[in-house]
Order: structure tokens, then sequence, then C-alpha cells
């Protein structure tokens, strides 16, 4: 069963007609929801606004007082990318909320995959700052509670921008594994190779980059082959997802040329992560899976938390999100077909020998 978190009535983080981090990204999210048939059976959560100890678990107390400070007197521009109005700051508390009541649902077991379906996006929210159209880090919140909680947590970023806040918050964090396939060369501008974690947390930080005109076959041979055996090894008990869609081909703002089909296929993959279920229903801890068996899990997967990322085509959006959580969910909904042929096969191969050589 599927759990959404987030209530687009409430959001007031307005950036403007022309910025393409809009509310109606969240409109075009959930019309995928119901695009493919979950609507009806979907658990919808209450909103929650994260508090203050929440948000200074992952962002610095200086950092949380000055962004609210800067919505209550008007807003302004946090960076050249990153706008606040006056209901910035509460739109960004609900969304950072969202996702800790999404993982408090799902370990009640009331789902079995749930999605945060929430603006501002987080994956750039560094420590000490916002960037990238994000204010607070909302998978990294989620993910450290969940970590001191005595949880081990796979964050996977499927979002076409790599995620350099949350590998920054969780560099040197054992407790946690970062997983990031990301266009490269592209805005941040991190996200090497050679950035595998910190002395405390040394290769706990996997990153993929990969080159502009990348198809699904290549994202799908990177989780499979630099991924995968990375995860085994990690044992998580919970895994959440920056689930960008931006590197669908129709986005503005990148070069991939994914497809919603190949969404649905990157969902079943990631999703297939996650650890199996009790026979109650919740999932618990367990040895680590081999790949056959996770293929085979179908619809079992559990302890599956979805954060939205980017995404600025509303279509694609919509397509991509109906067929990444139906797939994630057990069924079948693909829109469009899936993508092959491009080039990263190369990227792949070198990031597969440095996670060889770093094991």
């Amino acid at each position: 069963m599927l759990v959404v978190a987030g209530d687009p009535d409430l959001d007031r983080h307005l950036t403007g007609p022309e910025h393409p981090e809009r509310p109606e990204r969240v409109e075009a999210a959930l019309g995928g929801i119901a695009d493919c048939g979950l609507v009806e059976s979907a658990v919808v959560l209450a909103p929650r606004r994260a508090s203050t100890e929440e948000l200074v678990s992952v962002h610095s107390r200086g950092y949380v007082e000055r962004l609210r400070g800067i919505c209550e007197s008007g807003g302004g521009m946090l960076d050249a990318d990153t706008v606040l109005s006056p209901g910035s700051y509460d739109t960004a508390l609900l969304a950072a909320g969202a996702g800790l009541a999404a993982a408090d649902a799902i370990e009640r077991g009331e789902g079995e995959v749930a999605f945060v379906a929430a603006r501002p996006p987080g994956h750039h929210a560094r420590p000490e700052a916002g960037m990238g159209f994000c204010l607070f880090n909302n998978v990294a919140i989620a993910a450290r509670s969940l970590a001191d909680r005595g949880e081990r947590v796979l964050i996977i970023d499927w979002d076409v921008h790599h995620g350099n806040g949350t590998q920054e918050i969780f560099w040197d964090d054992s407790r946690v594994l970062y997983a990031s396939l990301h266009q490269w060369p592209l805005y941040p501008g991190t996200g090497r190779l050679d950035e595998t974690g910190g002395p405390a947390a040394p290769g706990t930080t996997l990153n993929i980059p990969l080159p502009p005109g990348v198809t699904g076959d290549v994202i799908l041979r990177a989780l499979d082959e630099v991924v995968a055996p990375a995860v085994e090894s990690f044992a998580p008990s919970w895994v959440l997802v920056s689930a960008g869609f931006d590197g669908h081909r129709d986005d503005p703002l990148a070069g991939w040329r994914l497809t919603a089909g190949d969404y649905a296929d990157i969902s079943r993959r990631v999703t297939g992560f996650a650890p199996r279920p009790f026979a109650g229903g919740i999932a618990g801890r367990q040895e680590p899976a081999s790949r056959g068996d996770r293929a085979s899990r179908g619809s079992r997967a559990s302890r599956v938390v979805m954060f939205l990322e980017g995404g600025y085509n509303l279509r694609a959006l919509r397509l991509s999100v109906g067929a990444t959580l139906c797939a994630a969910t057990g069924g079948s909904y693909r829109p469009e077909p899936a993508s092959s042929g491009g080039p990263g096969t190369p990227a792949v191969e070198a990031a597969r020998k440095n996670r060889h050589m770093e094991a």
C-alpha cells in the first residue's frame, strides 16, 4: 500500500511565475498518482511540521534562524536560484515534517512505500546554507532521525543533479550509505568518483557521474553492477530515495534522455534494495539478500520512502511519478517505453572499478 505525505493546499512557497520550481509541480506529481490508479487505496497523512530540534539535527541553528528571519521580513533571494517568500519557511517546515511523518507511518505498518509529495526540494541544502531551490534537506532529516534510532539507512539519489548537501551531511556517518547517480558535468559540480566518504565512514559515499544523453539501460546497469554490491555489503534496514525526475528527456534543466518507462524500471530496482518484510508485514533487520532474491520480490518491498526532488516539465513529472510509484507498489503503469542506446557505459565501468578498489 502507498502512503502519501504532503498537502498542496498549505503550500505558500511562492517563487514567481517564471521560476521552474513552482507549486504546480506537486499538483503534477499528485496527478501521476491518480493516473496510475493508486489514489483510492493510498493512505494520506495529515500535515506535520518539523520541529526546530529536528531541523538542527542536520542544519546549524544559525542557518535555521537566518532562514526564518528572511521570510518573516518579507522574503528575498537566498542565492541566485533560490527564492524566499513570506510563506517559504512554514512550507519548508511542512516538507521536512512530511518525510518524518512518512517514515513513522511505514514503521507503524500503514504501508510499504511512502511518497513525500512536497516542496521545496532538499538534497542541495547544506548544513549552513540552502541552495539550488532547496531550503531544508528533507531526506537527510528523515535519515538522521532513523539512524539515531539505530537504523542503517540507504539513500539512493537518482536526481540528475548531484545531492551535494546530502553527501556533506553524511560524509563521516557510517550509519548512512549515500549513493548518487547524476549527470557530469552539471550543477553543483560535486559528486566525483573519488568522493567516497570521510575518515570515520570510508566507502559510505558512492558517486556515479554519468554523461549527458544517458538512457535507461545505462542507469539500470549502474544500479546492478555498482550500487547493488554496495547495498548487499551495507545491509540497510531502510531505503530513502531522492526521487528527482529532471533526468526525463523533456526536462529543461539537464541533458539525460530518460522516459517514464525508465523510471518504472529504476523504481523497481531501487525498491528491491529494501529489506524483506516479516510475516506480519512490517520489515525488520535481515541479512543482505542476493540480487536474484531481490529481483524476485516484486511488490514485497518495504520500508521505502521517496522524496520529490527535481523535475520541471509538468507533463514529464506527472508521467514519471505515476510510473515510479506504480512500479514501487508492484503494479505496471508505463505511459512511455523505456529508452536504450545512450552513452555512459565507460562511466559505469569506471565507477565499478573504483568501487572494487575502495572495497
